[in-house]
């Protein structure tokens, strides 16, 4: 009898802890093809940091600005290439300095064409360290 509930519960918690082995920040949508990234700007930081995506993923970065006003900008082609030519990530509207307020959610979209690094900043002044403020998405083969 004992060993028969010793096995239920190991059965029951193995359950538990595969049941939800996606990471909560990332969650893609298989009707829409996007890749869904939820990120968190405060405090002089953007969480999480680095993001990683793969080439020709369509990517949707929802980003929320949790204790003031911050902004966001990311490079267009990655680190170390030449910015003439098509560039690494594709947007639908042209980007510049995304502002985000106290509390709200700002989307930015785009195709991660092109492998490498790519780094975003704060571009909204938001305190004494905001030249601090940066992150880095990563495009992999």
């Amino acid at each position: 009898m004992r060993s028969l509930l010793f096995v239920s519960l190991l059965l029951a918690a193995t359950l538990c802890l595969t049941s939800s082995t996606r990471p909560a920040n990332v969650s893609p949508s298989a009707t829409e093809g996007v890749q869904v990234i939820d990120v968190i700007a405060k405090k002089y930081e953007f969480n999480p940091s680095p993001i990683r995506v793969k080439q020709g993923t369509r990517v949707q970065l929802k980003i929320t600005a949790t204790d003031h006003a911050h902004g966001f900008r990311i490079k267009l082609f990655p680190d170390g290439t030449d910015t003439k030519g098509n560039a690494g990530l594709v947007f639908s509207s042209p980007q510049d300095c995304q502002k985000i307020e106290k509390s709200q959610t700002a989307t930015i979209e785009f195709v991660a064409q092109t492998p490498g690094s790519y780094p975003f900043r704060c571009c909204t002044r938001c305190g004494w360290h905001h030249r601090a403020m940066k992150g880095q998405l990563i495009v992999e083969p």
